[in-house]
């Protein structure tokens, strides 16, 4: 059985820092991109970062770039999404994705909260 579990969210002050995490459990984790989306209140779902199955390649939307910052542990089944210079706009839920050809798995998601 297929398992990504974010972990991390909370509530920050506007400005601070926060860093997710999603551990994958069930699929061969170093063959897949990894991926983080979000989906703000009233919004559609948007990608906000993605890094390829060995860390050569990371993508990162608009509005993450400059401030966030994916990363991957293989030996640990886990991505990384930290998150500094947090904004009004970034109050999301954020999930986590695992895709390849022929397979996309995708976890429940974390609440992120900025907040003054």
């Amino acid at each position: 059985q297929v398992q990504l579990v974010e972990s991390g969210g909370g509530t920050v002050q506007f400005g601070g820092s926060l860093t997710l995490s999603c551990a994958a459990s069930g699929i061969d984790f170093s063959t897949y991109v990894m991926r983080w989306f979000r989906r703000a209140p009233g919004k559609e779902r948007e990608l906000v970062a993605a890094i390829t199955a060995t860390s050569e390649f990371a993508h990162y939307a608009e509005p993450a770039k400059g401030r966030f910052t994916v990363s991957r542990d293989n030996d640990k089944n886990t991505v990384f999404l930290q998150m500094s210079n947090l904004k009004f706009e970034d109050t999301a839920v954020y999930f986590c994705n695992a895709w390849r050809f022929g397979a996309d798995f995708w976890g429940r998601g974390t609440q992120v909260t900025v907040s003054s």
